[in-house]
């Protein structure tokens, strides 16, 4: 800390990096002092409206200031490991875009590191920190919905192609995530299924499509395309309660809660193949959501847990529960969808 303020690095100065460099300027907790880019003059470009961030194309360079405590890692996803890695072993703190790593292993032994060093690692699951996916979590963590029958999302768009992961890689970490965040701590995938195909060419998945496997039945399933010609955001999640429908695109109401429903019950205990099927079928709200913007609630957070010392709401083991899921589905793929057993100790 210096000034009162977390001295923070931001490494990449591509897609996301302007956005973080925007939120950390802006945070009350944190104040941005270098932006890093081996494109320096990209860098000094997005940095041109922030006078007291300095820029450098050498990582070296930014990771022996004394005043960075922290480094925010918002490079292409092959780079993150070793960035991370880097940043670690010069004693900073560590903040990755999604997902965490290339692979299990470099995850693991990101989050090992950070551990042994004493050091807060934190991923950026971004949607986790908007008020609509926590208002979902308030509501499961409630009993409002019931038991977590099923997940539903689809997230497609045309593009933007990615050079280096497929479209699972890139956009399902989302969905991954906000699964991880709003279910009950009990409720874990216990395998994956998936299925997508590089119809465009390009050595990488263009359109996917996940499921994961629960142990008491529930299933969660994503759709993540870069070759629709619309874009759609929307999730739906079934319970025994009730159900709720996020669609991000829509700018008044992005969640409805519906109070609806099936009941079943056995018509003759001993022909059980015989049932009564009941429909629940009641009001439809809209709940207030918090505006906040979920980048700076993000980085606020990591700013707190350093000076709290706890861990983050998306530590590094919520990265590794996402890059796991990602790893199987890419062996499920391989196999031609075939089921795929989620072991954690992996």
């Amino acid at each position: 800390m210096t000034d009162n303020k977390l001295g923070v690095a931001i490494v990449g100065a591509g897609y996301w990096g302007p956005n973080l460099l925007r939120n950390f300027t802006a945070c009350a907790k944190t104040t941005v002092r270098w932006l890093c880019d081996l494109d320096e003059p990209r860098a000094r470009k997005v940095a041109a409206g922030f006078p007291a961030t300095r820029v450098s194309a050498s990582l070296d360079e930014v990771l022996a200031d004394d005043n960075v405590s922290a480094v925010a890692v918002a490079t292409p996803v092959g780079t993150h490991a070793a960035l991370a890695m880097r940043a670690l072993d010069a004693g900073k703190h560590v903040l990755v875009e999604k997902p965490l790593a290339r692979t299990v292993a470099e995850g693991k032994a990101l989050v090992a590191f950070a551990a042994k060093r004493g050091l807060t690692l934190m991923c950026d699951h971004t949607f986790c920190y908007t008020g609509v996916v926590r208002k979902m979590r308030d509501l499961i963590h409630a009993g409002d919905v019931g038991d977590v029958l099923y997940f539903d999302s689809v997230r497609i768009n045309l593009g933007l192609f990615q050079s280096d992961v497929n479209v699972m890689w890139d956009l399902a970490p989302h969905d991954l995530s906000i699964l991880d965040f709003i279910l009950p701590s009990s409720m874990k995938p216990v395998a994956v299924s998936a299925q997508g195909s590089d119809v465009m060419k390009t050595g990488y998945e263009s359109v996917a499509y996940l499921s994961l496997h629960f142990a008491n039945g529930a299933i969660a399933h994503v759709h993540a395309s870069w070759l629709s010609p619309v874009k759609v955001r929307m999730t739906l999640i079934g319970g025994t309660r009730r159900m709720l429908v996020w669609d991000d695109m829509d700018p008044s109401e992005k969640l409805k809660v519906y109070d609806k429903g099936v009941d079943l019950r056995e018509a003759d205990r001993e022909a059980r193949a015989q049932v009564l099927v009941s429909y629940r079928t009641g009001d439809m709200w809209a709940p207030t959501i918090d505006g906040q913007e979920a980048l700076g609630r993000m980085v606020s957070e990591f700013a707190t847990a350093i000076e709290e010392r706890r861990a983050p709401e998306t530590d590094g083991e919520a990265g590794l529960q996402v890059l796991r899921a990602l790893a199987a589905a890419d062996e499920s793929i391989r196999r031609g969808g075939l089921r795929i057993p989620l072991d954690a100790s992996l």
